[in-house]
C-alpha cells in the first residue's frame, strides 16, 4: 500500500498561513515548532500539510492544491462573504467542475466535490 501522507510547504509567513487554512478549510494544527517557524496542518482525512517560513521570497514554479469539499457552490459563498478573493469562480473548467483560488503565498488551490463534479463536471 502506498499513500499520501505529508508534504512540505514553503510559505512566507507561516502563522498567517496556518491561520487562513485553519479560518477557511477547518485544517487543525497537529503541532507547532515556533523556533523552525512550522506549523503542521491536518486535514480531516490525516493528511498533514508542513508550512515552514521560507526566509527569502517564494519564486518560480509552485504546486496546486486539490481540496474537496463537502458543496462547491456554498464553500464559495461562504468564503466569498469572508472577503476571499477567487480567480475563477464555481463553474465548468477543462478539470472539471469546481472554483479556483489561490492562497496568501499564490499557491493554486481547485475546489471540488463529488455530486458537482458528477452533475456538472467533464470535460469541456
Amino acid at each position: 500500500m502506498v499513500k499520501f501522507d505529508h508534504m512540505n510547504l514553503p510559505v512566507t509567513n507561516y502563522q498567517a498561513s496556518r491561520d487562513w487554512y485553519v479560518r477557511n478549510f477547518g485544517f487543525k494544527v497537529e503541532f507547532e515548532v515556533p523556533d523552525r517557524k512550522t506549523t503542521a496542518i491536518q486535514d480531516d482525512a490525516g493528511f498533514t500539510i508542513f508550512l515552514y517560513e521560507q526566509g527569502a521570497q517564494l519564486s518560480g514554479a509552485k504546486c496546486s492544491l486539490t481540496l474537496q469539499v463537502d458543496a462547491v457552490d456554498s464553500k464559495y459563498k461562504e468564503l466569498q462573504s469572508k472577503g476571499v478573493q477567487f480567480t475563477n469562480p464555481p463553474g465548468k473548467y477543462f478539470w472539471g467542475y469546481g472554483a479556483e483560488l489561490r492562497d496568501p503565498d499564490g499557491y493554486q488551490l481547485l475546489l471540488w466535490d463529488e455530486v458537482s463534479m458528477r452533475e456538472k463536471g467533464g470535460s469541456k
